[in-house]
């Protein structure tokens, strides 16, 4: 498998990535490339890097695609089926650890079907990541966009995140680590691939832009409705901008990482509660037929 990992180097730092087939694609972490557009690839067998360039970026999920110029020799790595994982399975995290080309820590999966919230930052836009495999392998700076590896020699994640504890200033939470499930990699893989897009993301939406809003005291209360999609999902329930809402088929949504991780978990056509407050203050509460969030 190690040769099938590659170190990624941008401007602003580095992470890792898995080469996806031979004509050069290599998935990654959105927030590995970050705002970049060319790239250096590294082989863990060593040479001189290699130029890529981005094909596209999926923010709202964290994958990327890449293409390396010159794709001689690049060993595509196989791809497992996640849906298949079950916890307390051992797996591999392979990448470039602070540099450190060709790592690998093990683990167990110490849980299946995780739905969370990366920080925002100036490369990543917060992305929500749903059924996310939770692994006790060690997921350090620079491990990003590599391969979560089962013993078959399969791919079956990418490691993506580490838990943050706030007891700890913000540190690493030791043995907590995320990845995105192998399936759902190669499924935006193949439409970054094909179309040059994401075409279905699979994710529902309501139709409107929106932001926390917080009381005297900056407690979030809610989320406000900034804009509504004319001829949207929101548009047609009555939603509109000034309107704050409060909870989704009765889940508390006090800030807009809570509307997204809601979402995350509804389908495209479902038909949703929203509890909103209006303006003046009265309250209502509307069903929604949700849509399917755009990619790009």
């Amino acid at each position: 498998m190690l040769p099938s990992i590659v170190q990624i180097t941008t401007e602003n730092g580095l992470g890792s990535g898995i080469v996806y087939d031979s004509s050069g694609h290599i998935v990654t972490n959105a927030h590995v490339v970050g705002r970049a557009k060319r790239f250096e690839v590294t082989l863990a067998s060593g040479g001189a890097p290699r130029t890529a360039k981005l094909v596209r970026a999926f923010n709202l999920g964290d994958l990327a695609v890449i293409k390396v110029d010159d794709p001689a020799g690049l060993k595509p790595a196989p791809f497992g089926d996640s849906a298949r994982l079950r916890v307390g399975q051992i797996v591999l995290a392979m990448g470039n650890p602070l540099g450190l080309s060709g790592s690998v820590t093990n683990g167990i999966v110490s849980a299946l079907g995780r739905t969370i919230s990366e920080p925002t930052d100036s490369d990543s836009p917060g992305a929500t990541i749903t059924g996310a495999i939770q692994t006790s392998a060690a997921i350090n700076p620079g491990n990003s966009g590599g391969a979560l590896v089962n013993l078959a020699g399969e791919v079956i994640g990418i490691p993506t995140l580490a838990a943050v504890n706030p007891e700890l200033g913000g540190g690493q939470a030791p043995g907590i680590g995320f990845a995105i499930p192998s399936n759902t990699a190669t499924d935006i893989a193949q439409q970054i691939i094909k179309s040059g897009k994401v075409t279905n993301t699979h994710r529902a939406a309501l139709g409107v832009t929106v932001q926390t809003v917080v009381d005297t005291e900056g407690q979030p209360v809610g989320v406000g409705v900034a804009r509504v999609t004319p001829g949207g999902s929101a548009d047609q329930a009555g939603i509109r901008a000034g309107d704050l809402i409060t909870s989704v088929n009765d889940t508390p949504t006090p800030t807009t990482q809570a509307l997204s991780e809601v979402l995350t978990s509804l389908n495209p056509g479902d038909r949703t509660k929203v509890k909103i407050m209006r303006p003046d203050g009265s309250t209502t509460t509307v069903t929604v037929r949700l849509s399917e969030l755009p990619g790009g």
